[in-house]
Parts: structure tokens; C-alpha cells; sequence
């Protein structure tokens, strides 16, 4: 088989365009939300296309149904393979075809389940996430045909929306027909519609529900008022504890990280504050480079909080409040030594010695990039040559668990995580979209990736 030049992969994805952007739009079309059930006729329906599409590519693909694990029906899931020689490199495809639901459709200004082009970009629900991830494997192996120099595993996932409760039960079932020397995982995205990104890093994640107590029942704020503090202010105080006076987490045995294989851009304030909708005045917490602070360094918000409501309120001092933290843990902690810290903390540090009891919750991995591994040397060629521009690289500061579990099971693999969505792609929220340029120039990369990784 012989090696292509950009020039002919280019011509390859060009003549095959507008059914790649057709593809794009037909999954679009099929609205295929798991929350509205992943067992499903229309999730079946769904996978059933993308196993066609893959079957077209010269895939052989089938679609599965998963067990979740208390034994129960789970999601349809695609997987299939296309061996060109055994003896050469193996590369698994990840994706999935489930999309977030569209809560008010109102809210977009085009229907929401109907493609539409509208200034370089297609919109409607998963035409980033992760129908773009689709498109793109799709695009790669037909632009490489019988030139295709590696082979290939497909899984595309039909749950992730939905925390891919039998993930690893699935994938732990069909090992044999995952094992594979590089993973590509097209689900995150780029520095900009013209910038392309590896995704380097995504913190890791841990949760817990914390009671503060001082009295065994309310009592009046009249009568007691002053030396005993209400429950609501002294986990104020507990809360406040966890920072420095920069607003830099402060627990010891939480770690913290710097940007995994170094920073090529550090992020604009300016784009965050507006994208963030940030108040004007407030000052951006912690120290560092935004980067480090968004991507691998720790954060903790309080994400609930149970308290008497203003309405109705009357003057008691509250006897007991509870609230649940949420930490992102830097990519290489070990969530539950993170737990562990932060627990040991809040009840060490309990303020004038109110009674403090943490019950702990679920604790997610967190994932960092070999920055020296060869298959990143090979993709970030590809992304330069592809977009024309040098890559800016990236991490993520949320967590996609099933990465570090995709790592843990085949731990000789390298993994890539690439992605079609961009600053505006607006996933997950009215209006999503996907740049058709980038789309096209992610296609072009793949295609060069899969091309690299067979020599």
C-alpha cells in the first residue's frame, strides 16, 4: 500500500465532503437522547446506523447490547474491527452516539434535531458531541481506503451522556476485541475552529457530604445569640478554611500540578471572564498561570448546600447544616487519598469545636498524557500539517472517568484524545455546532494520524 501525501488525502476527504457532512446530518437527524432511555428503540436505531456507516468504511461492525451492573439491559453499543495485517499496529476508534437531551428547544435558533448550515458552521444536537467524532473516523477511513496501513477497532459508545454506568463491565467482556496499541478518543476538541489540540489532561474528581452540628435542636437567637455561633456561619468558616489568602486550595495531601507536557499558551482571562459571565470586580482566585488553575492544579465548589430558606425564616440559631463538596483533583492524584486529606481536614479544623462528620461519595481518576510517547509525536505532526498551524495543546478541568479506566484495562496502550468541538461549539447547551473548515481539517488529520502510526 502506498503512503499518501497530504495533498492526496486532502483531494481524498475533499471528493468525499458532502457525504461526510451528510452522514453528520442523518445522526443528527435521529435525536438519539439516552436520558430519554438507553435500552431504546431510537438509541437501537441509532447504533444500528452508525454500524452501518462503519460497515461502508469497510469496518466489520455489529451492534451489541451491553448489561449494566446489577445485571440489568444497558446500551446499545457498536464495536467491530478492520484487520490489514496482523502484524501491523492496532488503533481503537472511540466515539459514542448518544446525545444530551434539548430541555427547551425554544431556546435555539434552529431546530434542534434538523441540521442546519448557517456561516461555516452545522448546527443541532451532537453535531459536536459526538457526532463530529463520528464524521471523523468515518471521513479517515474512507480517505485512506485500501491504503489503510494499521488496523482498526471501532467502539462507539451509546451511554456516555448518561456516565457509562456498563462501561467497564463491557469493555472488560469484549477485552479481546479492544486490545489495541493506540487509542484514539474523538471526544473533546481544539483551541479554536483554526488551532488544533491535543487534549493532555483532565483532573480527576471526589465528592462528599459534610454535617457541621452545634446543638442537639434549635435554639433563640435572643436568648442564646452571641456565644454560640448558628450552624450556617460555622460552615462558613469550615468552608473558607480550605483556602489561602490567594484563594488556593490549602488542604495538605491535595496536590497540585502544573500543565502536563508544559504550556504553549496560557488561557485569556478576557475569554473566560465573558464566556464565564464573571461579575464585574471580581478577582480571579489562586496564583499561577489561568492554565494550571482551570486544568491541573485542585478546586473544590460547594455544589449543595441545606439550609432554612429566607422565606419563613424566624430567629433561631440553626443547630446543624449540611453541604456537599465537589473536588477536581489534579490529574495524577489518586482521588481517594484526596478524599481522605480533605475529610481529615474539615474534621480537624472544626471551628470552636463544632461537631463536623463528612460521609464520603464516589471518587473519578483523573488522566494525564504521555507528552513523550510516540503516538503524540505522530498526531501533533499531523495536526500541524493539517491545519497548517502549530498545535496548542490543552487539558481539561472536568472529568471523562471511562479515559483513566480505558488506561487502567490496557495500560501498554497509548491514548490520544482528540475531539471535533471548539470554543463555540456550545455542547451540552442550546445551539450547538460544529465548524465545517475544522471538521474538514480534522478529517485530514486522523487520516494522517492512522497513515503515521503504521510506520
Amino acid at each position: 500500500m502506498a503512503e499518501l501525501s497530504i495533498e492526496e488525502i486532502r483531494s481524498r476527504v475533499e471528493s468525499d465532503w458532502s457525504r461526510i457532512v451528510d452522514v453528520l446530518s442523518q445522526k443528527i437527524a435521529l435525536g438519539s437522547v439516552s436520558a430519554k432511555g438507553i435500552t431504546a428503540e431510537h438509541m437501537k436505531a441509532s447504533a444500528e446506523f452508525v454500524a452501518q456507516e462503519m460497515r461502508e468504511q469497510g469496518v466489520d461492525a455489529r451492534v451489541v447490547q451491553s448489561t449494566n451492573p446489577d445485571g440489568t439491559p444497558g446500551a446499545w453499543e457498536v464495536i467491530g474491527s478492520k484487520i490489514v495485517d496482523p502484524q501491523a499496529p492496532t488503533v481503537l476508534l472511540y466515539a459514542h452516539h448518544d446525545v444530551q437531551p434539548v430541555p427547551d428547544e425554544s431556546a435555539w435558533d434552529t431546530p434542534a434535531f434538523s441540521a442546519t448550515e448557517k456561516d461555516g458552521r452545522l448546527y443541532g444536537r451532537g453535531a459536536a458531541d459526538d457526532g463530529g467524532g463520528i464524521a471523523i473516523h468515518s471521513g479517515a477511513l474512507h480517505a485512506l481506503g485500501d491504503d489503510l496501513g494499521v488496523n482498526i477497532r471501532i467502539f462507539i459508545e451509546g451511554e456516555e451522556e448518561m456516565g457509562s454506568p456498563s462501561f467497564i463491565p463491557f469493555i472488560e467482556k469484549h477485552k479481546d476485541e479492544f486490545e489495541s496499541d493506540v487509542i484514539i478518543v474523538a471526544d473533546s476538541g481544539n483551541w479554536s475552529d483554526t488551532i488544533p489540540s491535543l487534549t493532555t489532561s483532565l483532573r480527576g474528581n471526589t465528592d462528599m457530604d459534610v454535617t457541621v452540628r452545634v446543638l442537639g435542636h434549635p435554639v433563640h437567637s435572643g436568648q442564646f445569640g452571641g456565644p454560640i455561633l448558628d450552624a450556617n456561619t460555622l460552615s462558613a468558616m469550615l468552608i473558607a478554611s480550605m483556602y489561602d489568602d490567594n484563594g488556593d486550595v490549602a488542604i495538605p495531601g491535595v496536590l497540585s500540578e502544573e500543565p502536563i507536557g508544559g504550556l504553549q499558551r496560557d488561557m485569556d482571562e478576557e475569554t473566560v471572564r465573558r464566556d464565564a459571565a464573571i461579575v464585574e470586580g471580581y478577582k480571579l482566585a489562586g496564583t499561577g498561570t489561568l492554565a494550571a488553575r482551570m486544568w491541573t492544579k485542585p478546586s473544590i465548589s460547594v455544589i449543595g448546600f441545606d439550609a432554612h430558606p429566607v422565606e419563613g425564616s424566624f430567629n433561631v440559631i440553626a443547630d446543624s447544616a449540611r453541604f456537599r463538596l465537589s473536588l477536581r483533583t489534579s490529574p495524577h492524584q489518586n482521588p481517594a487519598e484526596a478524599q481522605k486529606a480533605l475529610a481529615d481536614f474539615l474534621v480537624n479544623n472544626a471551628p470552636f469545636g463544632a461537631e463536623v462528620t463528612v460521609d464520603l461519595g464516589e471518587n473519578g481518576q483523573g488522566w494525564a498524557m504521555d507528552p513523550e510517547c510516540q503516538a503524540v509525536a505522530v498526531a501533533e505532526s499531523a495536526m500541524e500539517a493539517a491545519f497548517e498551524t502549530a498545535p496548542v495543546n490543552k487539558g481539561e478541568g472536568g472529568s471523562i472517568p471511562f479515559i483513566p479506566e480505558l488506561q487502567r484495562i490496557f495500560p501498554h496502550a497509548q491514548v490520544l484524545v482528540t475531539g471535533p468541538e471548539d470554543p463555540k461549539a456550545n455542547a451540552h447547551s442550546p445551539n450547538e455546532s460544529i465548524s465545517l473548515p475544522a471538521l474538514k481539517n480534522n478529517v485530514v488529520t486522523e487520516a494522517l494520524i492512522l497513515q503515521g502510526l503504521a510506520k
